[in-house]
């Protein structure tokens, strides 16, 4: 392998684990969060879905000027800043005492949320040789699949020896040593403009993130279905502790990681995201069908392959749409299309369940899954072929 193909260098490895430390703490919440707000605030289904889809509401509306400002003014500043406030912000949760107060909290935590994923996935894709791009952004967020997998089953192992307090208080000491990490990285230089761009759209939003980034919107609706209520629609099962089906979902991701970039690299996104697809569309019936640990747990592994395959692909064939100098915009779109579909599936999905319960809930989101699969073949993949700025073998 060449030198410059090299992809684990010192400071990729750096940013990896810093990403892995923040990744972690950010999930301790996933499963303890709306237990918390069912327990202590007495929030209902639609409450819990409000409030934890202002975090993302938030992080999408930061995202395009984060795009822009780490384009414009570089990348380091702005993703030191926004690590050093997100892992104090877990210290908010201790006085968020209602409704209200939690609903700031966690939008003010979903902006810094939204500038430090934007800004360190955009370094991270600047250490990564473009020929191996694919692969790499896999890695990068298999570090996301293992906090997945880690952070749940930390925090509600803290949660059943402390109380809640205990377990943002840690996530923040967690972040805290991510955040000392990245201190030591050597951050990749690139050319900044030398006269500032104004702000506008065509700044703000890549155009040709749009139309891979409208299929990830449509695919994360369910995604965040899967993070509001896996853990209540575990209880209504059987499933007293929801850190099993956490863990196997990361699994689930981190396994298809391991392939998914690879295939990705040599023949493009065409098969690989098909199978992905599919993967989804059969897994969130099993949670409907099968109402036991069984099924929830059978279901965690099926839905984390789909998930696995799907992101990084769609997040590499984004950064291979663009120059180096809009991978900022690039990623800022693509993530606020993420973040725009969780928080959009949080809502729905807490509306969905008051009428027709959890279950269905789940089976819904098969369609949405089948929705983005025709978008995807008659849209997107001929839109990438036409577009993509890859190096030797033509996408397919």
């Amino acid at each position: 392998m060449k030198v410059q193909d090299n992809l684990w260098t010192r400071d990729f490895t750096l940013i990896t684990v810093a990403n892995l430390l923040m990744a972690i703490a950010f999930y301790f919440l996933l499963p303890t969060l709306p237990l918390y707000l069912k327990d202590k605030l007495n929030a209902t289904p639609s409450q819990i879905g409000l409030v934890l889809s202002f975090y993302t509401i938030s992080a999408l509306l930061i995202r395009p000027f984060v795009g822009y400002a780490i384009d414009t003014f570089g990348r380091k500043l702005i993703y030191l800043i926004s690590f050093v406030i997100f892992s104090t912000l877990f210290l908010g949760y201790t006085i968020a005492t209602s409704i209200f107060l939690m609903i700031i909290v966690r939008f003010i935590h979903g902006l810094t949320w939204g500038s430090l994923s934007t800004s360190g996935s955009t370094i991270a894709v600047d250490m990564i040789p473009a020929s191996r791009r694919g692969e790499g952004i896999s890695f990068f967020g298999l570090s996301m699949t293992i906090a997945m997998a880690i952070g749940p089953m930390i925090a509600l192992s803290i949660l059943g020896q402390a109380s809640y307090i205990w377990v943002f208080v840690i996530a923040s000491c967690i972040s805290i040593f991510g955040l000392l990490l990245a201190q030591i990285i050597r951050y990749p230089s690139y050319s900044i403009p030398l006269e500032r761009q104004r702000i506008t759209l065509g700044r703000l939003i890549e155009r040709k993130s749009l139309i891979p980034s409208l299929n990830v919107l449509i695919i994360t609706i369910n995604y965040g279905t899967v993070l509001s209520f896996s853990a209540l629609y575990g209880k209504e099962v059987g499933v007293d502790n929801s850190g099993l089906f956490f863990l196997l979902l990361a699994i689930g991701i981190g396994v298809s990681r391991f392939f998914s970039g690879n295939i990705f690299d040599k023949i493009g996104p065409f098969r690989i995201l098909v199978i992905g697809m599919i993967l989804l569309i059969l897994g969130f019936p099993i949670l409907y069908i099968i109402p036991n640990p069984i099924g929830y747990h059978a279901a965690g592994v099926v839905i984390g392959l789909g998930f696995g395959i799907i992101m990084p692909t769609f997040q590499a064939m984004v950064n291979n749409l663009v120059p180096p100098e809009r991978r900022g915009a690039a990623n800022s779109t693509y993530f606020t299309s993420f973040d725009l579909g969780i928080g959009i599936g949080m809502i729905l999905s807490g509306v969905i369940a008051e009428k027709m319960g959890l279950g269905r809930t789940f089976l819904v989101c098969s369609g949405f899954v089948f929705i983005a699969l025709l978008v995807f073949l008659s849209f997107t993949n001929s839109f990438y072929k036409r577009n993509a700025m890859v190096h030797g073998k033509k996408p397919s």
